[in-house]
């Protein structure tokens, strides 16, 4: 599962803070050891025939569930059922039903009594009439996954006008006995066979192959899937509506993308490097993908980021755009289609024991986004996106906490997090980068073929890694996977002109256990690096180079893949010299960052950084143009002729909208004519976005009517822009169109409109809106209170009623703030 989780990204901008050690959990749930489900029965076949009600939300059902005993005689079964009207259970005898007694008594466990002792690996079929009724189930989601009953209706009377009849499922975690009964435990693995009777008009996709479609009486029809090789019952999944389905084959394979008729002519643009990241994974893995078709839908309203069903993953309506809107797409959008692929291996073929092992499918999973990168766009373009993952994890104290596979968790839900996805990624980096290439991936081969359609954990992991390494992995996997946190350290510099020889002392300053780091240090003389490989196992420690003269630059983790929090002393020409030599993203994005710090007051400094603008990666050339302080005069005197003359020849639109942004600072009305043309002419939405609010900055009154033209926009950058326009420049006029844009976004989009929202709620003197505005505030902070939202939105409402201070009705609106803040303080 690709989770879309960005909140603390979005809103909170504070640097990240060191780790304490793991403390005592005051949570009594944490405290319970969460074991590897028992197994009693094993699933063997799961054969569904299911019908839907689409007016009261029902899915009407008859299972075959085909069952062994695995380690003892058993004369009982129990089977996870959410919230279903059981109609009859039978043995299967032949033909011949035998009706079994059962128990149903809390509507999530059904409990089977079989009649007779069943000896082990004796397969016995139980037949189960059940309706599953999903909309009345009282369950809860997590941060990645919002909600979890299973099965999905989407505008099932065509109540909302233009949106389609969609039905969906998904299974992640234990979403699957919503909708069917089953033991639904990712240590179970079934084949399957689903026959979905539907509207003839209707499309149907589900795993495996369509063995069979008929008719089923009038306008109807029964499609039948089969998956003949054993998979989870959590990666079942059924899809049904008015899709429209683009055929395109790998290795004879049928590759295919279903799509609202909308989005249809666009299949190829959207999905189309499928076939390359097939033949790319199966090569680098040396496994074939093993299943005999991949298809992937597009479906609305879904509940997270993108699911991995076996051969037929499903997209949250995000990457689904238009011809115009392809151009803005960055590879962040583009990677979920790499991460669900590589879950094929990684999650499906190969299948995490317990939740407490999720790493070795979503770590895996997060991997293979810079993976892919790497092979399709390039080292600068995989390591931009492995870094910002890494940022996001090291931006979250919170998370710092968490060992990667943890047995004591409150909820199975809360193994979705950043340790499971962005540390996990990074960490399989770092052993990358010491294994090397070749052992690495023939490591990661002997896994999956060792656990071949069936389940794997970390050591698994672990001991193929030391298989085909000969290294003893234990330290590694010790501290990484089953430890917490990360260094903190210090980098020091020495150069002893008597002996030529140069030293570096890092210094670990977390509290708590001292990581064992192996690391490369380059040292460049004369335009030249020599490398030097240390481990280093103490919390402070010295390494030594003999050279031929005083080095113009010392690289520390020259390979850039260590997950720490460095602070790196070496002086500024040090960094100017990094920036113009050492190869790597990491390596320049740091020069950069050093020069940000020193820019107002070091001229070397806002030289280096102004020279960022002209990077050869569009990423660095964005962070030139972010960091560039232009409200300080000196910085922007120097600056701004630079910024102006990137922006007149850049090509890249993210970047052009970035420098647009940039410039907007200087509110300098020189920039209005460039500002006025990239709105009018510019085919990209996100440069017309940056363009409408750089616009408002340098003259508020000629943006007003432009973004009041764009109002019935339906490109979420542009509406976005419009609110930000009206957030600094509008009044109570606009605030139903800032309302409604904020009502209308899903889930964590509404954070687009939280900023807006916030300036705006100031200049909102009638008690009534100013009330709406702090209820839609309040809300989103409390719902990702868990996440830090809450401070940056207890501050936007004091903000405001400070700024309304002397108003009429100050004093009611005050009132308003002092009850939301207390709200939010006191929601957990």
């Amino acid at each position: 599962m690709k989770r879309i989780l960005t909140v603390a990204v979005c809103v909170l901008s504070t640097a990240a803070m060191a780790q304490q050690g793991p403390s005592t959990p005051a949570n009594p749930a944490l405290k319970i050891y969460r074991a590897s489900a028992t197994k009693v029965n094993d699933l063997v076949h799961t054969k569904l025939d299911v019908r839907f009600d689409y007016a009261k939300r029902y899915l009407y059902g008859k299972e075959w569930v085909t069952l062994k005993p695995h380690g003892y005689a058993t004369d009982s079964l129990r089977l996870d059922a959410k919230g279903m009207e059981i109609k009859s259970v039978a043995l299967m005898n032949g033909e011949q039903m035998q009706p079994l007694k059962y128990d149903y008594s809390d509507a999530n466990n059904l409990r089977i009594n079989l009649g007779k002792s069943m000896a082990p690996g004796t397969s016995y079929i139980v037949y189960i009439e059940y309706t599953a009724k999903p909309d009345e189930l009282k369950v809860q989601g997590s941060a990645a996954i919002s909600d979890a009953k299973g099965l999905y209706f989407i505008n099932p009377d065509s109540a909302v006008k233009g949106k389609p009849v969609q039905i969906w499922t998904q299974g992640e975690t234990e979403g699957s006995s919503a909708w069917f009964p089953t033991i639904d435990r990712p240590n179970q693995k079934t084949t399957s066979e689903i026959s979905m009777t539907v509207p003839s008009k209707y499309v149907t996709l589900s795993n495996g192959r369509l063995d069979s479609q008929k008719p089923a009486g009038a306008g109807l029809r029964t499609d039948t899937w089969k998956m003949e090789l054993p998979h989870a019952p959590y990666l079942f999944m059924m899809a049904v509506g008015d899709f429209k389905v683009y055929k395109d084959t790998w290795r004879g394979k049928e590759v295919s993308y279903y799509l609202e008729p909308k989005y249809a002519p666009y299949a190829k643009q959207i999905f189309g490097n499928t076939p390359d990241m097939l033949e790319f994974f199966s090569n680098r893995l040396g496994v074939e993908y093993p299943w005999n078709k991949y298809a992937q839908i597009v479906v609305r309203d879904y509940v997270s980021g993108a699911m991995e069903n076996t051969s037929a993953t499903l997209h949250g309506d995000f990457v689904q755009m238009t011809d115009k809107q392809l151009p803005d797409r960055e590879y962040q959008n583009e990677s979920v289609i790499a991460h669900e692929l590589f879950h094929q291996w990684f999650g499906d073929y190969v299948t995490a024991e317990s939740w407490s092992n999720l790493t070795v499918n979503e770590s895996m999973a997060d991997f293979s986004e810079g993976l892919y990168a790497e092979h399709k766009y390039g080292a600068d373009a995989a390591d931009s996106h492995k870094h910002r993952n890494l940022r996001n994890y090291l931006r979250s104290p919170a998370d710092a906490q968490k060992y990667l596979v943890r047995f004591n968790y409150a909820d199975k839900e809360d193994m979705f997090d950043l340790v499971s996805y962005q540390k996990g990624g990074a960490i399989l980096e770092m052993l990358r980068t010491y294994l090397g290439d070749d052992v690495f991936f023939a490591g990661l081969q002997k896994y999956l073929k060792d656990n071949a359609l069936g389940n794997g954990e970390a050591h698994q992991m672990r001991l193929a890694m030391e298989a085909v390494s000969g290294k003893d992995l234990n330290w590694f996997y010790n501290q990484w996977y089953y430890g917490a946190g990360h260094p903190v350290v210090s980098i020091d510099y020495a150069w002893d002109a008597a002996k030529k020889v140069q030293s570096v002392t890092v210094k670990q300053n977390q509290p708590g256990q001292v990581f064992q780091l192996p690391f490369a240090i380059d040292y460049w003389v004369n335009g030249k690096a020599q490398r030097q490989q240390v481990m280093m196992t103490e919390g402070t420690q010295t390494f030594s180079m003999p050279l031929a003269a005083k080095p113009d630059l010392v690289d520390v983790d020259a390979q850039k893949t260590l997950v720490w929090q460095q602070t790196d002393n070496k002086p500024l020409a040090s960094f100017a010299y990094q920036y113009a030599h050492a190869p790597l993203y990491v390596a320049r994005r740091e020069a950069l960052l050093a020069a940000d710090a020193k820019q107002t007051t070091d001229p070397a400094a806002l030289k280096l950084l102004v020279s960022g603008l002209s990077d050869k990666f569009n990423n660095l050339r964005m962070v030139s143009a972010e960091r560039l302080k232009l409200d300080d005069k000196g910085v922007a005197k120097v600056a701004a002729p630079a910024l102006r003359k990137q922006a007149a020849a850049e090509k890249d639109v993210h970047a052009l909208a970035m420098e647009l942004t940039a410039l907007a600072k200087l509110k300098d009305k020189k920039d209005e004519k460039l500002f006025t043309q990239q709105l009018a002419s510019n085919p990209s939405y996100a440069v017309q976005a940056a363009a409408l609010q750089a616009l408002a900055a340098v003259n508020p009154k000629a943006a007003l009517p432009k973004a009041q033209a764009l109002e019935s926009t339906d490109q979420p950058s542009l509406s976005q822009a419009v609110v930000g326009v009206y957030a600094k420049s509008g009044g109570a006029a606009q605030w139903n169109y800032v309302r409604d844009r904020f009502d209308a976004a899903q889930g964590q989009n509404k954070f687009a409109y939280f900023e807006g929202m916030g300036t705006m709620l100031g200049r909102l003197d009638d008690p009534k809106a100013f009330a709406e505005d702090v209820e839609r505030i309040k809300s989103l902070a409390v719902t990702y209170k868990r996440y830090g939202v809450d401070q940056p939105a207890i501050g936007m409402i004091q903000a405001a009623v400070e700024s309304q201070k002397g108003s009429a009705n100050a004093a009611a609106n005050q009132a308003t703030a002092e009850k939301a803040v207390a709200e939010i303080q006191a929601a957990k």
